[in-house]
C-alpha cells in the first residue's frame, strides 16, 4: 500500500505483535518504545498513521498525541489498557481519531487501520471528481470569515490557521457544505467515519473540540436538540 505506520508502546511484545499484523497487510511499520522515540521517528520519517499507547514512562501517550497534533493531522489511534469513558474522551479531545482498549484483537486493529485509509481514499476520490466538474482553479470552501481548503485539510479563521485533527476537519467541512441544514449525528458519523469501527458519541466530542478551536466569536455550529447539528455563519 506504500503507507507507513508508527507503532508506539513500551511493551516490545505488543509492538512486535502489531508490527507483524500490519506487515502482513503490506504496510511499512516503524517501531518506537517511548514517547521521545516516537517524536524522533516522526521528525525523521514520513508517517501516515500513528498507533499510540497511553501508559508509557516519562512522556505518556496523551502528551505525545498533544504534541503531534501541533505539527500534523495524521490519523492517531490510541491503544490503552485504561478503558474508562473519561480516558477515551480525553484522548479524543486532544486530537486522537480512534481508541482501542487492551486486550485487543489484532484483526480488529488492522481492520480499523485499513478502514481509516479507505475513508481517506474515498474522500480524495470524491474531491478529485468534484474538481473535475468545476474550473481547473482550486476553490476552497468559503463561509465568510471561515475558509477550508479541502486539498490540504487546512482551516482558516480571519486568515489565521486553525489546528484541526483529520476528523475535526472532515466534520467541519461536511457541515460547511450543508449550511442551514440540520444534520443528525448518524449522518455526520456515516459521512466522516463510514464503515470504520467506533462509537457515534465521538461525533459529540469532536464537535465540542471544533467549537473550542474556532472560539466563541464564531458560533457557527448550532445544536438542534433531539435532532442533530446545523451550520450557520454570518459575515
Amino acid at each position: 500500500m506504500g503507507r507507513t505506520i508508527l507503532v508506539v508502546d513500551d511493551d516490545q511484545d505488543i509492538v512486535r505483535l502489531i508490527s507483524d499484523g500490519l506487515t502482513y497487510e503490506q504496510f511499512s511499520v516503524l517501531p518506537a518504545y517511548s514517547g521521545k522515540e516516537a517524536l524522533d521517528q516522526l521528525d525523521q520519517h514520513s508517517v501516515d498513521f500513528l498507533i499510540l499507547d497511553i501508559m508509557m514512562p516519562e512522556l505518556d501517550g496523551l502528551e505525545v498525541c498533544r504534541l503531534v497534533r501541533q505539527q500534523t493531522n495524521i490519523p492517531i489511534l490510541i491503544l490503552s489498557a485504561r478503558g474508562r469513558d473519561m480516558d477515551k474522551i480525553i484522548g479524543l479531545e486532544i486530537g486522537a481519531d480512534d481508541y482501542m482498549t487492551k486486550p485487543f484483537s489484532i484483526q480488529e486493529l488492522t481492520s480499523r487501520v485499513k478502514a481509516h485509509f479507505r475513508k481517506i481514499d474515498r474522500l480524495q476520490l470524491e474531491w478529485m471528481q468534484k474538481q473535475q466538474g468545476e474550473s481547473s482553479r482550486s476553490r476552497p470552501v468559503d463561509q465568510g470569515s471561515l475558509q477550508l481548503n479541502e486539498n490540504t485539510y487546512e482551516a482558516f479563521l480571519h486568515g489565521q490557521r486553525i489546528d484541526l485533527s483529520t476528523k475535526e476537519f472532515q466534520i467541519l467541512s461536511f457541515l460547511c457544505l450543508h449550511p442551514n441544514q440540520v444534520l443528525s449525528r448518524e449522518q455526520i458519523y456515516e459521512n466522516v467515519w463510514g464503515d470504520e469501527y467506533g462509537d457515534i458519541n465521538t461525533v459529540t466530542v469532536h464537535i465540542k473540540n471544533i467549537r473550542k478551536k474556532v472560539g466563541k466569536e464564531l458560533d457557527c455550529i448550532k445544536t438542534v436538540w433531539g435532532v442533530g447539528y446545523k451550520f450557520t455563519i454570518e459575515g
